[in-house]
């Protein structure tokens, strides 16, 4: 029996990535990981310890500090997917905060950062039948991947889609700092010196802007199918 390929998903925030990350893994019986859980993950200890803010960034002591993060993921049977541990605490909701968001980029563009946690999620990957989103899967993390889909989507319906899934969450956001966090978001990824948001050659480019989510996972079902 194959033991399945690994399937990159990179692209910009709030494309949907993780969304068809998870159905793609319940249908196939593959794993899924949420890279930008781990980064986001990171973000929360730096917050948490005041290395990082919207004013200030104490790298060097994040930095000196990451031999004491240990993430995980566990899966949720009630929820269907896997949630995100930092140091054996549930910290799923947390991580999903406006406030992270606004840092994330920030603690993303860290070298030190990416290094240890593009070894994890390498190490996820050992194994194939794997599912990863994030921002450098196809281009650094699994070069090799059977399958690359990139995912983009305008800035204003990201920006909507983003400010629906805090308002139903019951977060009191304004959506002029969402659209400014996702416009501000996709220059620091781009622009950032290690591992930049790109699409890689052999990726396969979806702008779902006026995409529904059947469609989609429809059309990467057909792709993945082909793939296997």
């Amino acid at each position: 029996m194959s033991k399945g390929i690994i399937i990159a998903i990179d692209g910009f925030s709030s494309t949907g990535k993780s969304t068809i990350a998870k159905l793609l893994a319940e249908k196939y019986n593959y794993i899924y990981v949420d890279t930008g859980a781990m980064y986001r993950a990171v973000t929360l200890y730096a917050k948490q310890n005041d290395f990082v803010g919207k004013d200030f960034f104490d790298e060097e002591k994040l930095i000196s500090n990451l031999k004491n993060i240990s993430l995980s993921f566990h899966f949720n049977a009630d929820l269907g997917f896997a949630e995100m541990f930092l140091n054996g605490v549930n910290v799923e909701k947390e991580i999903r905060t406006l406030e992270v968001s606004q840092l994330v980029s920030k603690v993303s563009a860290i070298s030190e950062v990416r290094r240890k946690l593009v070894a994890e999620q390498q190490i996820m990957g050992e194994d194939n039948g794997i599912v990863m989103d994030g921002r450098d899967i196809g281009t650094v993390v699994f070069p090799k991947a059977e399958l690359k889909l990139f995912m983009t989507a305008s800035a204003d319906k990201r920006a909507t889609r983003r400010y629906k899934e805090l308002i139903d969450r019951g977060d009191k956001v304004d959506f002029k700092d969402i659209l400014f966090n996702v416009e501000e978001r996709d220059r620091i990824d781009s622009t950032r010196e290690d591992s930049p948001l790109m699409k890689a050659e052999d990726a396969i480019e979806f702008d779902n802007s006026d995409m529904g989510i059947k469609e989609q996972f429809d059309r990467i079902c057909a792709l993945v199918d082909r793939r296997i």
